[in-house]
C-alpha cells in the first residue's frame, strides 16, 4: 500500500487481502466492499488506533468487555474493516465496511498470526518460563543485533493477544525472531505453539505465578513444556530437577537435542565456578572439552541465570565464544516500564528510554496520547538503531504516527533522524548527539507540557531526565498502574451484567495521584469517578478528564465551580438542596437539567436523608425541574466485618425500599448503589444498578483469598543516605531512645514523619526492607529521616529500602501502626515524589 503526503511516499507492507483472511480464518462476509482491501495493522483495542487505513478491527469478548461495544466509533473514526461474532444492529447499514463473522474472534486472530507466521523460514525461538523471560528476550535481541536482523515481542506481549501481535510484526527481511509465551491457566500454551511456531525453545525457570490453575508443579510444567513441539532444540538449565525431570518423560519431546546448561555433570555447558563481586559475575564453565570464562555487568543470580540461556543460544548459533564473551560485557540494565513523573515548569516527562525500536515506539506514543493533563505533547526521540529499514521508509512511517497521535514537537537527537528533518511537519528541533542537546537546549521552552523521552540506550537519556525532574527528594511513591489495572478488571469480573462501576478518586486517590489515577480509569472506562471536594474535581477537568465525576462534599464556595466544570454534588441534607437549587436557578447553566446524587442514611449515621424524610425530599425535587437524580446511593458501615453482616443486609434492605420509593417518583432511569469494595466481594445480591470501588483498586482486598487475586500498586521506597558503626554504650537518635547494648551498624534513611512516615513507626516498631532482609527502624522518626539497624545486613550507602511494597505489604505496617491502609497511603506527604509506571 502506497500511502501520499505532499513528496513523501510510505510504503506500508500488505499482510493479506480480505478475500485470504475471510479463507483462512473460515469467515462469513457481509456487508462486504466491492474491492479486495489490503491489510497492514491488526488492532484489538480501539482506544488504540492511529493509522486507520488498512487497518483490521478484532471485536474480542471476555468476561469483562466486549469489542462489539467500539465498532461504531471505529467507523466514525475511519476503519472499515472487522473481524466478529455477530455484526451490531446501529452498523448493519454500512455498506462501505467489512464485517467478518467467526464464532471466536480470538481463535480467529490467532488463526491469522498462524497463518502469516508460515511464511517465513528463518529461526524462531520461542521463551517460556515463571521468570526471566523478558530479560532473556531483550538480551538476546541485543546479543544478535550486530549481525542479524531481529524481530521480538515488543515489551512482555506474552499474552493470548500478545502473542499474535508479535508475531504479525515479522517482515520479509527479519533474520530471526524471539518470541516470548506467557501462560496462566492450562491450555493456553498449545495455543501460542501454533502462533510461534518455535524452532528453538528457551525454557528459563519454573516458579510460583499462577500455582492456583495447576494440581502441581509437574503439570505446570508439563503445560508449558508443549510450546516445544517441534523444535529442533531445547535450552534449559539442569539444575532444575522438576523440569529435567519432565522433560525425560515428556513423549513429545521425545528425541528433541537438549542445550542444558548448569552445575550436573551431563550438562552441555557445565558450569566450573561462579564468581561474584560487587557490580559483576564472572564464569567459568565446560563447552566441547574447552574451559570458557566471561563476565556479566550483573552480581545477581537472576541475571546469572537469564545471561546462561543467552550463553547457551549463543553457543548453539555457532558464534565464537571471544566475540560472546566481548558482547556479554556489555549486557544492558533492561526496564520494563515507563516511568511518569512531574518535570520542570508545570511539565511531566514519561521515561521510557530504554529501547527504540518501531514497535516499543508505538506503544510509548499510545501513552503519551493519552496524556491529557498539559496542552502541548513533545516527543524526544533518538536514532532508531538497527532496524533494518531503509531510513526514509522509516522516519516517515514515524512522522505518520507522530501525526495520527496529534503530538506536537519532535526533538530529534542523532545524525540518522537529522537527515530525515524533512519528514516531519510538526514543531521540531534536531541535534546530532546528546551532549550537544544538554549544552544547547533551553529549558524555559518547555512549559506545561508532556515530554516522551524514547531512545536507545547508546544515547544516554537518563541524563535527560535528570536534567527535567522536578524533584530530587530521594524518597519517591511508584505507582504501578498496570496492577491498577488488573484490579479493576479483577473486579469488574465479578460484577453482573450491565453493572457500572464508580471508581474512588478522593483523597489525591489514596495517596496516589489524582489525575493520574483517573486518566487510566477514563482509558480503561470507568462509568463515574468520585471526588471528596470540588476542588479535586475541578482539577481532574482542567487536566482533561471528561468522564462523570461526583463529589462527596460540595461546599457552599464551591458550587458555582461546580457547575461551571459539570461536576455532580452529593446532595446529603434539604440545606445542601436548596443551596444548590439556588445556585442552579442563579447561574442558570446552558445544559440543562444538572445531575444530582442523593445520599441516604440506612444505618451508618453519617450523611444522608433518613426514611422518614423521603416524601418531604420528592415533593421539594418535584419544584426543581432544573435537577435530575443521576443515582441513589448509601454506605455500608461494616461491609467487610462478618460479626456485623445481619446488620449490614438490615442496611441493604433499608436502601432497597428507600431507592424503590425514588426510583418510583421519577420518569427517568436513576441508579442505586451501595456496595462498596468489601461489599463487592461479599453481598453480590446487593450491585443493584452500580458499585463504588475504592481500596481495593488499590490493592487492598477484603480478606486473604481477595488479596491472592489482587496486585500491589503502590510501593514506598528511599536509598541508604550513610551507613554508620556504633560502639557499644552509644545512643541514637533524639531523646537517646535507642541505647546500643553491643557494637551495631546503623544506616540513615531520608524519610521521616513529614514525608508521611509515622513516629509510631521507630524505636524498633516498624522494619523496612533492605536488600531482602528486614531492618528495624530504631530510635525515633524524626522529620526528614529516620535511623535504622543495619547490623549483618549486607548493604552499602545508595541502596534500596523498601517501607511497603510487594515484600513487605502495606497491610503489614498498618496491622504495626495499628491503623488501616487508607490511612498509611493518604498520609504520605506530597513532596515525596510520585512515579507511575507502565509495563
Amino acid at each position: 500500500m502506497l500511502s501520499l503526503r505532499k513528496d513523501i511516499i510510505f510504503v506500508q507492507t500488505i499482510r493479506f487481502h480480505i478475500t485470504e483472511i475471510a479463507a483462512v480464518i473460515h469467515a462469513r462476509r457481509e456487508t462486504c466492499r466491492i474491492d479486495d482491501a489490503g491489510i497492514t495493522t491488526l488492532l484489538t483495542d480501539s482506544r488504540n488506533v492511529s493509522i486507520t487505513e488498512g487497518c483490521l478491527f478484532f471485536a474480542l469478548v471476555s468476561a469483562r468487555n466486549d469489542g462489539h461495544k467500539y465498532i461504531e466509533d471505529l467507523y466514525r473514526r475511519g476503519v472499515r474493516h472487522f473481524v466478529v461474532q455477530y455484526v451490531p444492529e446501529r452498523v448493519k447499514d454500512h455498506t462501505d465496511a467489512d464485517f467478518l463473522v467467526v464464532d471466536n474472534t480470538l481463535d480467529a486472530l490467532q488463526q491469522l498470526a498462524a497463518a502469516y507466521r508460515r511464511r517465513f523460514t528463518i529461526p524462531v525461538v520461542g521463551i517460556t518460563g515463571s521468570n526471566g523471560k523478558t530479560i532473556v528476550k531483550e538480551w538476546l535481541a541485543y546479543l544478535l543485533a550486530e549481525d542479524r536482523k531481529v524481530v521480538k515481542s515488543p515489551k512482555s506481549y506474552n499474552s493470548q493477544i500478545g502473542v499474535p501481535l508479535s508475531v504479525w510484526e515479522m517482515s520479509p527481511g527479519d533474520e530471526f525472531a524471539l518470541f516470548e509465551a506467557g501462560m496462566s491457566q492450562p491450555g493456553e500454551m498449545e495455543r501460542h505453539r501454533k502462533v510461534i511456531q518455535p524452532t528453538i525453545g528457551v525454557f528459563t525457570n519454573i516458579g510460583a505465578a499462577h500455582d492456583e490453575h495447576f494440581t502441581n508443579a509437574a503439570q505446570k510444567i508439563e503445560e508449558k513444556l508443549k510450546l516445544f513441539e517441534g523444535v529442533q532444540t531445547l535450552i534449559y538449565c539442569a539444575d532444575h530437577e522438576y523440569i529435567a525431570q519432565q522433560v525425560a518423560k515428556n513423549k513429545i519431546l521425545n528425541g528433541v537435542p537438549a542445550f542444558t546448561w548448569g552445575y550436573a555433570p551431563a550438562s552441555v555447558l557445565r558450569l566450573i565456578s561462579v564468581v561474584t563481586q560487587s557490580n559483576k559475575t564472572t564464569v567459568e564453565a565446560s563447552y566441547r572439552h574447552d574451559t570458557l570464562r566471561l563476565d556479566i555487568p550483573f552480581p545477581d543470580k537472576a541475571s546469572l541465570e537469564n545471561a546462561m540461556h543467552c550463553w547457551a543460544l549463543m553457543l548453539l548459533l555457532g558464534y565464537s565464544q571471544s566475540v560472546i564473551a566481548q558482547r556479554m560485557k556489555t549486557l544492558p540494565v533492561i526496564e520494563m516500564r515507563m516511568e511518569l513523573k512531574e518535570a520542570i515548569n508545570h511539565c511531566s516527562v514519561i521515561n521510557d528510554s530504554y529501547s527504540s525500536d518501531y514497535n516499543s515506539l508505538q506503544i510509548a506514543v499510545d501513552f503519551l496520547s493519552r496524556q491529557q493533563q498539559h496542552p502541548k505533547k513533545t516527543i524526544i526521540l533518538s536514532d532508531i538503531l538497527q532496524s533494518g529499514r531503509d531510513e526514509r521508509n522509516l522516519y516517515g512511517e514515524v512522522a505518520r504516527l507522530l501525526e495520527a497521535k496529534k503530538i506536537n514537537r519532535i526533538i530529534g537527537i542523532g545524525h540518522v533522524i537529522s537527515r530525515q528533518a524533512g519528514t516531519f511537519t510538526m514543531e521540531k528541533t534536531f541535534y546530532p548527539d546528546t551532549g550537544t542537546f544538554l549544552r544547547e537546549v533551553d529549558l524555559s521552552t518547555f512549559y506545561d507540557e508532556t515530554i516522551l523521552l524514547k531512545g536507545a540506550r547508546v544515547f544516554a537519556f537518563e541524563k535527560i531526565d535528570k536534567v527535567l525532574q522536578q524533584k530530587a527528594h530521594e524518597t519517591v511513591l511508584e505507582i504501578n498502574l498496570n496492577a491498577l489495572a488488573h484490579n479493576l478488571n479483577y473486579f469488574r469480573s465479578k460484577l453482573a451484567p450491565g453493572v457500572r462501576l464508580m471508581a474512588m478518586v478522593k483523597a489525591f486517590s489514596y495517596g496516589s495521584g489524582s489525575y493520574e489515577i483517573a486518566s487510566l480509569l477514563q482509558f480503561h472506562q470507568a462509568d463515574y469517578l468520585t471526588v471528596a471536594y470540588a476542588d479535586e474535581g475541578v482539577a481532574l477537568r482542567k487536566a482533561g478528564i471528561a468522564m462523570p465525576v461526583m463529589v462527596m462534599n460540595p461546599e457552599m464556595q464551591s458550587l458555582d465551580a461546580m457547575l461551571r466544570y459539570k461536576l455532580e454534588p452529593e446532595i446529603y441534607s434539604f440545606r445542601v438542596l436548596q443551596l444548590f437549587h439556588e445556585r442552579v436557578k442563579h447561574q442558570a447553566p446552558a445544559q440543562l437539567p444538572v445531575n444530582i446524587h442523593i445520599k441516604l442514611d440506612t444505618g451508618m449515621h453519617r450523611l444522608g436523608f433518613e426514611e422518614k424524610d423521603l416524601l418531604q425530599l420528592l415533593q421539594e425535587l418535584s419544584n426543581m425541574p432544573q435537577m435530575r437524580i443521576a443515582s441513589v446511593f448509601s454506605h455500608l458501615a461494616a461491609a467487610d466485618n462478618a460479626q456485623f453482616d445481619d446488620f449490614t443486609r438490615q442496611q441493604i434492605e433499608t436502601f432497597r425500599r428507600m431507592a424503590a420509593q425514588i426510583k418510583a417518583a421519577c420518569r427517568y432511569p436513576v441508579y442505586s448503589h451501595i456496595l462498596n469494595s468489601a461489599g463487592i466481594a461479599r453481598f453480590p445480591d446487593a450491585q443493584f444498578d452500580m458499585v463504588r470501588l475504592g481500596i481495593g483498586l488499590y490493592g487492598i482486598g477484603v480478606d486473604q483469598e481477595e488479596q491472592k487475586q489482587l496486585q500491589n500498586v503502590s510501593t514506598l521506597k528511599t536509598v541508604i543516605s550513610q551507613i554508620k558503626h556504633i560502639p557499644a554504650g552509644d545512643t541514637v537518635g533524639y531523646n537517646r531512645n535507642h541505647f546500643a547494648g553491643h557494637n551495631i551498624t546503623i544506616a540513615v534513611i531520608p524519610i521521616g514523619y513529614a514525608d508521611g512516615l509515622n513516629r509510631k513507626f521507630g524505636n524498633g516498631r516498624g522494619n523496612v526492607m533492605v536488600n531482602g532482609t528486614l531492618a528495624p527502624v530504631i530510635g525515633n522518626v524524626c522529620m526528614d529521616m529516620c535511623m535504622i539497624d543495619l547490623t549483618g545486613v549486607e548493604a552499602k550507602e545508595n541502596d534500596e529500602v523498601i517501607v511497603f511494597g510487594d515484600q513487605q505489604p502495606i497491610t503489614r505496617v498498618a496491622e504495626i501502626l495499628g491503623t488501616i491502609p487508607y490511612e498509611v497511603l493518604t498520609n504520605i506527604s506530597r513532596r515525596v515524589k510520585r512515579v507511575y509506571f507502565q509495563e
